[in-house]
């Protein structure tokens, strides 16, 4: 269940018998809808009721449906799962605010997964969640799509790659200054740019001031769908975040074979063994400095045994696995009615409790008034499709739902 997108509005079936409701409400900024609280309780209940649901799993401390879909289903007595895949501070107004509503959301929640240590530890201190409920399961990559070169890339000119979003919290200010530095040392390095963002302008203004039209190639922004062709056209790829939970981007990098230099920040240390990754200080200087030592690591490096091990190390499947476990732990977890699980709230802070307990018994009240208004008997329940799996082009189209 996610909002609209443009024109993709309603129930669509997609590849493999995924069923995804859009629910007709636009985004407000950054892909997040605006915050409505009780509004979204009528059309999350019948979804939850139509379709039979066990567990509700909510993604990302940012998202408003997020929290409200798990505010309603812990209301209607549903088992909760929250996934938490970024890394938040304690100290400036936006993180005070989302770590007080991360509070609100996992006071009641039933077992919640990151997808790193650190980003556990950060989840815990934030929420005051018990970390006997979190789990790690780290991301994945398909390695079947992303694979190196056929090909093994000459070393005499060095082709380092960046995509990201260029913006502040992805490191795009230290690639202003590591870049150059980098260009005026290694006289056969080019850059490879693909991203956009408030800070492309940064990056462009670089490029013009040291005359590095010729060795810095912006792209712009690359469709997912191109992401290996770009990445297979160098040899390193850099990452310059300045937080990072876990970054995929470093996984299909690794997966492509290319050696890898990043930031050591959050859960990166996490992600890649030390032979594959130069980690370094979010500084110029030290981030120079692991360009320097990857550049003399590059002869040693082989695409096709790193692409291997990728293979071995991460896997999608694995990861549903592991999520399977978290979903049992969740429905084998104790039942407990709103009067036994309203001190939870109380205990998050002195008025912020009471506030919470206040919003839980109206969202209480208004899904009893919903019971007796539309009562579960009403909701038509739907049918499970089957899909043949012989039938290649029933898999592989989508169907729309009006």
């Amino acid at each position: 269940m996610t909002h609209a997108y443009g024109q993709r509005s309603g129930v669509r079936y997609m590849t493999g018998g995924l069923k995804v409701y859009y629910v007709p409400w636009r985004a407000l900024i950054m892909q997040n809808t605006l915050p409505t609280f009780y509004f979204t309780l009528p059309i999350v209940r019948t979804i939850l009721v139509r379709e039979r649901i066990s567990v509700v799993h909510g993604h990302q401390a940012f998202s408003t449906l997020c929290h409200e879909a798990l505010m309603h289903a812990r209301t209607m007595g549903y088992k909760t799962v929250f996934t938490d895949h970024s890394l938040y501070g304690f100290a400036d107004v936006g993180s005070i605010h989302m770590n007080k509503v991360l509070q609100f959301t996992l006071a009641d929640i039933d077992q919640a997964i990151c997808v790193s240590h650190t980003s556990k530890e950060n989840t815990v201190l934030r929420s005051g969640i018990p970390p006997e409920k979190v789990f790690v399961v780290p991301n994945a990559v398909d390695t079947a799509m992303f694979t190196p070169s056929p090909n093994r890339l000459s070393c005499d000119e060095i082709v380092i790659v960046v995509i990201s979003r260029l913006v502040y919290r992805k490191g795009a200010d230290l690639l202003v200054e590591v870049i150059p530095e980098v260009c005026r040392l290694f006289p056969n390095v080019r850059f490879i740019v693909g991203g956009d963002g408030p800070k492309r302008v940064r990056l462009e203004e670089m490029r013009e001031k040291y005359s590095l039209q010729d060795r810095v190639e912006m792209l712009g922004a690359v469709q997912h769908a191109h992401v290996r062709s770009v990445l297979i056209s160098g040899h390193i790829f850099l990452n310059s975040s300045l937080t990072e939970a876990f970054c995929i981007a470093i996984l299909e990098a690794a997966s492509c074979g290319l050696l890898t230099v990043s930031t050591r920040v959050g859960g990166v240390p996490e992600v890649l063994p030390d032979d594959m990754i130069v980690l370094a200080e979010p500084a110029p200087s030290d981030m120079v400095r692991a360009v320097k030592k990857a550049i003399d690591m590059l002869p040693y490096i082989d695409p096709h045994a790193m692409h291997l091990r990728m293979k071995s190390l991460y896997s999608w499947h694995d990861v549903a696995r592991r999520t399977e476990i978290v979903y049992d732990h969740a429905l084998h977890s104790s039942n407990k009615n709103l009067l036994e699980r309203l001190p939870r709230y109380l205990r998050c802070g002195a008025w912020a409790g009471k506030l919470f307990c206040l919003v839980m018994l109206v969202n209480f009240l208004l899904w009893r008034f919903l019971e007796l208004w539309q009562p579960v008997e009403s909701i038509e329940e739907v049918p499970d499709i089957t899909f043949p799996l012989q039938n290649d082009e029933l898999m592989h189209d989508s169907a729309e739902v009006l």
